[in-house]
């Protein structure tokens, strides 16, 4: 199995090794967070470092974000992904800023060949026109919300682009429904710890191998083994970021 959206602070947030884990993808929300998910990543070999800056992060200054990022992605060859980055248009919020941040971000996954992890709330058709504008990229849309009649849209800008479904899927029919419509080869699965526990922890701190219990709804929805999802879900992970 692979968590492929994680947030474990420094000291990490507790967890058992990741016995059942391949890999677990650490992703990031401002420069200090990209740099911690770096010297994370140096104490376990299954941890892989993302870099970027979560839309709600952003300051007045954001030129200066991306020079940090950059730099940190000029130094670590082992970053494996861009995010997370994106738009979220709640109340207040300076949108245009948020895009020109988002952009930005687009163009040093372009540059460095990494794919994104997209952060999409309330924002679901503008983030879409704005990936539909690139070339030569890829990545996933994270915690997916963009309910069933947006899937064909984002499927269309490339085969590049994923799904990303969280433990919110054990309690949310709705969600159900959605995953019974993403194709089987653009679905990973993540527990975006600490937040989003899947049943039967619901209500407690999510962890990396709660993963399990997202992996084994989806089982259920596409009527597999546990066996032949965890194949293709894990195949598509290592696809898309590129892992070896």
């Amino acid at each position: 199995m692979i968590d492929t959206h994680v947030h474990l602070s420094i000291p990490p947030t507790p967890f058992n090794k990741g016995e059942k884990l391949k890999w677990i993808i650490l992703s990031a929300s401002d420069i200090q967070d990209s740099k911690d998910n770096l010297e994370l990543a140096k104490k376990n070999k299954k941890l892989l470092p993302a870099v970027g800056i979560h839309p709600q992060n952003l300051i007045t200054n954001y030129e200066l974000q991306i020079t940090n990022l950059e730099e940190l992605l000029k130094n670590n060859k082992n970053i494996v992904a861009i995010g997370e980055c994106g738009l979220e248009f709640t109340d207040g919020v300076d949108k245009e800023k948020q895009i020109q941040l988002f952009k930005k971000q687009i163009e040093l996954a372009i540059k460095y060949n990494k794919p994104l992890i997209v952060h999409s709330r309330k924002a679901s058709d503008e983030t879409l026109e704005i990936l539909k504008s690139y070339k030569n990229l890829r990545g996933v849309i994270h915690c997916y919300t963009g309910g069933k009649k947006r899937i064909k849209k984002f499927l269309e800008i490339s085969d590049n682009w994923y799904f990303g479904i969280d433990g919110n899927l054990t309690y949310e029919d709705g969600l159900m429904e959605v995953v019974k419509n993403i194709p089987t080869n653009r679905l990973i699965l993540e527990t975006d710890t600490p937040e989003l526990t899947p049943i039967p922890h619901r209500g407690e701190e999510n962890k990396p191998e709660y993963v399990e219990f997202v992996y084994k709804k989806v089982a259920e929805i596409w009527g597999m083994s546990f066996e032949e999802t965890e194949k293709i879900i894990d195949e598509n992970g290592e696809r898309l970021f590129q892992i070896i």
